[in-house]
């Protein structure tokens, strides 16, 4: 009888040990980076395998940058200055140096960050002569009493902060002219962003775009406006959004990702897709978020056939892709 009792004793402590291993909590995260390089309907037999490892490699170029920084302990905002930077000086992406025509031949950048443990904000719009929109709208949210400036005003305010300004030929590049002269149907989006939970805790959310081929009138889309393409709060979740801007504007998609987890308390995942692959999907708006809670989880959900995205965080996990 004892050496039955013995036995069963050693099976309850085997299995009991088994069990703690599955239902143990993941480790922490102590940070996350993730960022997207627009969503669009391309078709991944029309992508040649030479350009899908360009838009990868920098992708991952933008990744590194996020992950060194986080490392050394630096705060969200810089962590987002600093990759956005990456894709904003490449070509391959519509912001800064890729940035498309408007339906007069000009460059119209407008760009937006959030910082999630204050709620201060920063954008710019339609702007055409600074290199880096996303440093303007991080230096707007910081210097001035105001959240977005706009065309001359935004330039104006930039010069005399010292940015970097460049002479408008600086965003063209041909594949983007040429776009223009197509007179696409369909609409090419490359928005990029950011989003990141640092080591302090903290989350921000930053956007940059050269907007919506051959538009007209001065239109701005969502990127620029908080609520709309960004958004960061720290009991929440930090977003930014790539996608047709007038429905993300409409619906505050950035916003209601965030009311969702704290009005409803789902997951970043649940909420994320069901703004993005319900709301938005049901009315055949097109696009996609990347989003990041307190907790380090991620979502980057779209509903089209594609979106440029990459994410890492401290356990080592990374992933970089581009279709579904």
């Amino acid at each position: 009888m004892p050496k039955i009792v013995s036995i069963l004793f050693l099976s309850f402590i085997l299995l009991s040990c088994s069990q703690q291993t599955e239902e143990s909590p993941n480790q922490k995260i102590d940070y996350a980076v993730v960022l997207h390089g627009g969503a669009g309907n391309t078709n991944p037999d029309s992508m040649s395998e030479l350009n899908r490892a360009a838009y990868k490699a920098k992708l991952e170029e933008a990744l590194n940058v996020g992950i060194d920084l986080l490392e050394q302990g630096q705060d969200a905002e810089k962590v987002i200055e600093s990759v956005i930077h990456i894709l904003e000086d490449s070509p391959l992406f519509n912001a800064g140096k890729g940035a498309v025509f408007n339906h007069d031949g000009f460059h119209e950048l407008d760009a937006s960050v959030m910082l999630g443990k204050n709620l201060q904000a920063g954008a710019v719009a339609g702007v055409s002569d600074i290199k880096h929109p996303i440093t303007a709208a991080i230096t707007v949210m910081k210097e001035s009493e105001h959240v977005m400036l706009s065309g001359k005003g935004a330039s104006q305010f930039a010069r005399e902060q010292g940015l970097e300004i460049v002479d408008s030929g600086y965003f063209s590049t041909p594949p983007r002219y040429e776009s223009l002269q197509r007179a696409l149907k369909a609409e090419k989006h490359g928005t990029v962003g950011c989003v990141v939970l640092d080591k302090k805790g903290n989350l921000a959310a930053g956007t940059s775009t050269g907007g919506m081929t051959n538009k007209k009138y001065g239109r701005v889309g969502d990127s620029p406006i908080i609520g709309a393409g960004t958004y960061a709060k720290n009991s929440t979740c930090a977003v930014s959004a790539t996608g047709h801007g007038e429905f993300f504007i409409r619906y505050t998609v950035a916003h209601e990702i965030s009311a969702l987890m704290e009005y409803k308390g789902m997951s970043v995942q649940a909420a994320a897709n069901e703004v993005i692959m319900h709301r938005l999907k049901d009315i055949e708006a097109n696009g996609g978020v990347i989003a990041v809670d307190k907790d380090g989880n991620i979502a980057m959900p779209f509903n089209t056939n594609m979106m440029f995205r990459a994410s890492a965080n401290s356990n080592g996990e990374k992933f970089i892709g581009i279709f579904k």
